[in-house]
């Protein structure tokens, strides 16, 4: 079983890099590629805004994850170890404040919501992208 520090390796990290900046980027294109090809502002506008709130919470989801990983690491010897119900609370918040994010900007900017739907799916795109490249990249 791979321990904790094992799974901390550079490459695991240049992953996470890799998907940090990848978010954004592949929002960002596809906002470009709505606004010149179907000249839709607000929908570009949109997937924009859905790529910012998925590095967002790809940034929220990493400081949960360490903190999880640090609380799990000093209980390693404990029999029953226990979880702070401030890590669930967060990660509900997490979710909740994005949502509440969407909805006022959809009330209130009139920005598609399915437009922000899909550009939360950047980061899906990302994962997938970096997890290809980490599989044909060649082990060093």
């Amino acid at each position: 079983m791979m321990s904790a520090t094992a799974a901390a390796t550079p490459r695991h990290d240049s992953t996470e890099l890799t998907i940090a900046w990848l978010t954004p980027f592949i929002g960002a294109l596809a906002a470009l590629a709505v606004l010149l090809v179907a000249h839709r502002p607000d929908w570009a506008a949109g997937l924009a805004i859905g790529a910012g709130l998925a590095w967002l919470n790809f940034r929220w989801l990493r400081s949960g994850l360490d903190t999880l990983v640090a609380e799990s690491q000093a209980q390693a010897d404990a029999e029953k170890p226990h979880v702070s119900p401030v890590t669930y609370l967060l990660a509900l918040l997490r979710y909740s404040l994005i949502a509440l994010i969407v909805y006022a900007i959809f009330v209130y900017l009139h920005i598609p919501l399915g437009s922000m739907l899909v550009g939360l799916c950047a980061q899906g795109a990302a994962a997938m992208a970096a997890s290809v490249y980490e599989i044909l990249r060649p082990a060093h």
